[in-house]
């Protein structure tokens, strides 16, 4: 851990919110009462991205305490970014911790059981190239982390979907040191989860997903790029309308990007978020350009400052709101710290950058028409090109930098927007005039959508030998008779070192002073060290050549720069190697699994070979009402599930009651224990959506199953939480046929998976009826909720949502998707559970839908034909992998 992080932590609560529950908001009020904000503020580090060498330099020098970054574009969840090779890496490492900051591999997304031991290599080549520490989400590939090289530190990415303390301790239990918790949380939320004794990191500023991170399939089931693997389409960011049952649009007019929020910004809310106990605030951003990354650092960092020195200003505090407002964001909101996820937090309008709002159009002229010159080199002809021009008249609300581009949006159609670049600059009350394509109406807004200044201070670090230099404190000692030396000591005193060279002697000619001695000793521009503090231990009249103190000093800047390297530099010797069988076994059986994964029958005849022909087999069945239990169970279900809110919602009858596995969220705050946690006893099956709960599953002796929205895609993940208690796991929709079957065949304890139903996408804690501006603000009296609700979005399908009773909405696939032609395959690999999910069925289709599997089952037990895929139904990516 960096210096700042060394500091212990009050570990202390935020303000009281009215989500909380009595049980834990007494507890963190009465330890709010001795917070001392200024050392928790002083202990927080500043996180900062870099998705390329460009933006790490400039996170360096607008005062980053550590940078994520990904090492090449297949393991992390921005591999579109530039990302870094490892010459880049390493040299990006080399500045970092010369600067005295810390660098973060992302290996943020679920891995594939054939690219275990590639990510394990990837993650060793990090480590002794200088990596600081590893942002896992999946969850095989950290225990493949920790079980190999201890001494490497892990943190928990928010993708693994980590949102209360009991989540957290489970992944200290496991050896991680930090967890980065959902960006839905509240401040008083925080302030308990930091009291479990993990580094607690959180999102502190940019983009915002629309869904819960790390269970959303939006972006896979619109096609083959899934977020859980780093190539999310971002489909929440395009519009949507709102539709009831009979398709009529229900969201208001004005509303166009429904799943759009804004951007998060909590430079507000530091002195709480440090109170919180926070010990890292990270910046989203690896996309992002290097100006956006300087700038939002550059604020962040000084507003961490004056907190902790007390000293600021409204002056500059403004200055650091304006800074933040022409960077790139889609409107600003705090909301989910505040307990609050309403249509304030939402950007229906737009999913680009807003900017800031800077001034309005009053007037304008079209010119005459502009000609261009094309070609005429070498005797060519030249082209002529006429377009028009006009001048547009901009009344300055805040001040334009010369060269800043704006943005000129029309009330009346916002839609034809255009932009044009400011000729020089302008302060408020002044009228600009801005060359643009055409006239635009008299009160169109006027933003600035970047700032000129910020772009050219990032270009010019971009360049940059060392961004950031480390402030060292100097001592120089010059004893006649005795050797000259130069003792050089980071500020913060983690790292010293000295050298020596020529023996004094006493001036023939002029002696050297004291003032001199600090000049030359100081001249360390090619460096990465910046002289703050000179302690000259000088005997009177000693006399010395200048440039034999220059080599000393370079000597003692050499020595300096290689102790604070020297821990990276030896880790070759101390880092375990991989397994070379364990990688050559892995080949081998991928290669035969890519050979067998053309054609269903291929499939059936070489995967499954050395299984049983087929293994009986469980239909199940998800329900939403005791009726629909008894269609399913006379249509011959044997296994049935129901959500804790059906199951809280009807009188079941008893024996009717026992029958039913509670099916539990994959969502589970603080505020929801109360609700959640009763279904969970010991002995008893229980399917459990996320790792909270089976963290208390496994305390409590019950029999969890592992829902699909706990993502795993490997045999390592597999095992490793089955040795937390897992009885049983149901697989992702993500997963091809290939994919299921390996799982399936090397699964220790019995294996599920949906071959009926829906596929849930989203997760939100922002209810989408919201859309229709008539929420009452009462989940529980809502009639729209009760009512059916689809999203329909530019290719026209229809998504269904529903709103649960606490306010968070789920979206479902455009789609039915239907694995029952796949029966016999599944079955023959060894998975044992075959699910309807009825969530979207009537008594009917419930009826229908056992029956098929049903069938299903019984004719891959004759080896007969099984049904065919239903008309318009989905086959998801059981052939079509996800990259």
């Amino acid at each position: 851990m960096n210096e700042r992080n060394r500091r212990e932590r009050a570990l202390v609560p935020g303000e009281k919110n009215r989500m909380n529950e009595a049980s834990w908001t007494q507890a963190s009020s009465s330890a709010l009462q001795t917070a001392d904000p200024l050392p928790a503020a002083a202990s927080m580090e500043l996180l900062a991205p870099a998705g390329g060498p460009a933006a790490f330099n400039a996170a360096l020098a607008a005062g980053a305490d550590a940078i994520y970054c990904g090492l090449g574009s297949s393991f992390n969840a921005r591999r579109s970014a530039d990302n870094f090779d490892d010459v880049s890496f390493a040299a990006a490492c080399r500045r970092a911790h010369l600067a005295g900051s810390r660098v973060y591999v992302t290996v943020n997304v679920v891995v594939k059981w054939d690219e275990m031991q590639r990510v394990l290599r990837l993650v060793r080549r990090a480590w002794l190239l200088g990596a600081d520490a590893f942002i896992i989400q999946d969850w095989g590939l950290l225990a493949q982390v920790r079980a190999t090289w201890p001494e490497m530190e892990c943190h928990v990415s928010t993708q693994a979907n980590i949102h209360d303390a009991r989540g957290v301790a489970f992944c200290r239990e496991i050896g991680a040191c930090r967890v980065t918790l959902s960006r839905e949380l509240t401040l008083q939320e925080i302030a308990r989860i930091a009291q479990e004794g993990v580094e607690v990191e959180c999102f502190g500023h940019g983009a915002l997903c629309f869904c819960y991170s790390g269970i959303c399939h939006m972006s896979s089931m619109r096609g083959d790029r899934s977020a859980n693997r780093g190539a999310c389409a971002q489909p929440c960011r395009l519009p949507y309308v709102l539709m009831d049952a009979a398709h009529t649009v229900v969201s208001r007019p004005e509303f166009d990007r429904l799943l759009c929020p804004k951007d998060y910004c909590t430079i507000d809310d530091l002195p709480e978020l440090a109170q919180a106990g926070v010990g890292s605030l990270k910046i989203e951003g690896r996309m992002k350009a290097p100006e956006y990354v300087y700038s939002v650092v550059f604020a962040y960092r000084e507003a961490l400052d004056t907190l902790v020195t007390g000293k600021d200003s409204a002056t500059a505090a403004a200055c650091r709101h304006r800074l933040l407002k022409r960077s790139f964001n889609r409107g600003l909101t705090d909301a989910y710290l505040h307990g609050t996820a309403g249509n304030e937090m939402m950007s229906y309008e737009r999913s680009n950058n807003r900017g800031e709002t800077v001034g309005e159009v009053v007037g304008g002229r079209t010119l005459e028409d502009a000609v261009e010159k094309k070609g005429g080199l070498n005797g060519g002809r030249v082209k002529l090109r006429r377009y028009k021009q006009a001048d547009v008249d901009v009344t300055v609300h805040a001040p334009i930098g010369k060269g800043d581009l704006l943005e000129i949006r029309p009330l009346d159609d916002p839609t034809k927007f255009l932009t044009a670049l400011a000729p020089c600059e302008a302060a408020p009350g002044d009228t600009l005039t801005v060359r643009a394509a055409r006239v635009m109406q008299p009160g169109s807004i006027v933003r600035v959508i970047r700032s000129e200044a910020a772009r050219l201070k990032a270009e010019q670090i971009s360049s940059c030998d060392y961004p950031r230099k480390r402030a060292v404190t100097v001592r120089v000692f010059a004893k006649v008779g005795r050797p000259f030396a130069v003792e050089l000591t980071t500020a913060d005193g983690t790292f010293s070192a000295c050298a020596e060279g020529f023996i004094v002697e006493a001036a023939r000619t002029k002696a050297v002073s004291a003032a001199e001695l600090t000049e030359h000793v100081g001249r360390m521009g090619a460096t990465p060290f910046d002289p703050v503090c000179f302690d000259i231990e000088l005997d009177m009249g000693c006399g010395m050549s200048f440039s034999a103190v220059h080599t000393v000093r370079a000597k003692a800047c050499d020595a300096l720069e290689k102790e604070i390297l020297a821990a990276y530099s030896s880790r070759e010797k101390h880092t375990a190697p991989l397994s070379r069988r364990a990688a050559e076994k892995e080949c081998r059986a991928a290669e035969k699994e890519r050979h067998a994964a053309g054609t269903e029958t291929t499939l059936v005849k070489d995967l499954t070979s050395d299984c049983p022909r087929v293994a009986p087999a469980e239909v199940c069945a998800l329900v939403v009402s005791p009726r629909q239990a008894y269609a399913a169970l006379d249509a011959g279900a044997s296994r049935l599930y129901a959500t804790a809110d059906v199951l809280e919602e009807y009188a079941w009858p008893q024996e009717l009651k026992q029958r039913i596995i509670p099916w539990l969220d994959e969502v589970c705050r603080e505020v929801d224990h109360e609700r959640l946690d009763s279904f969970i006893r010991s002995g008893i099956p229980v399917a459990v959506g996320n790792i909270s709960e089976l963290a208390l599953a496994y305390a409590q002796g019950a029999a969890p199953e592992i829902r699909e929205c706990i993502p795993i895609h490997n045999d390592y993940a597999l095992a490793a939480l089955a040795g937390r208690g897992a009885c049983g796991v149901w697989l992702n929709s993500e997963l091809t046929l290939a994919e299921i079957i390996h799982l399936a065949k090397n699964a220790s304890v019995p294996v599920g998976y949906l071959v009926s139903g829906r596929t849930r996408t989203m997760t939100s804690e922002h209810c989408v009826l919201m859309s229709t501006g008539k929420c009452a603000h009462d989940c529980d009296m809502c009639k729209l909720r009760l009512e059916p609700h689809y999203l329909c979005g530019i290719d026209n399908d229809y998504m269904p949502v529903i709103t649960d009773l606490h306010g968070r909405s789920r979206i479902w696939s455009p789609k039915p998707f239907d694995a029952v032609p796949e029966v016999a395959v599944l079955l023959s690999s060894g998975v044992s559970r075959l699910m309807v999910d009825a969530t979207l069925l009537d008594l009917r289709q419930t009826t229908s839908e056992v029956e098929r599997v049903c069938l299903a089952v019984r004719a891959a037990l004759k080896g007969e034909p099984l049904p065919n895929r239903l008309e318009g139904a989905s086959e998801g990516h059981l052939f079509s992998s996800i990259g």
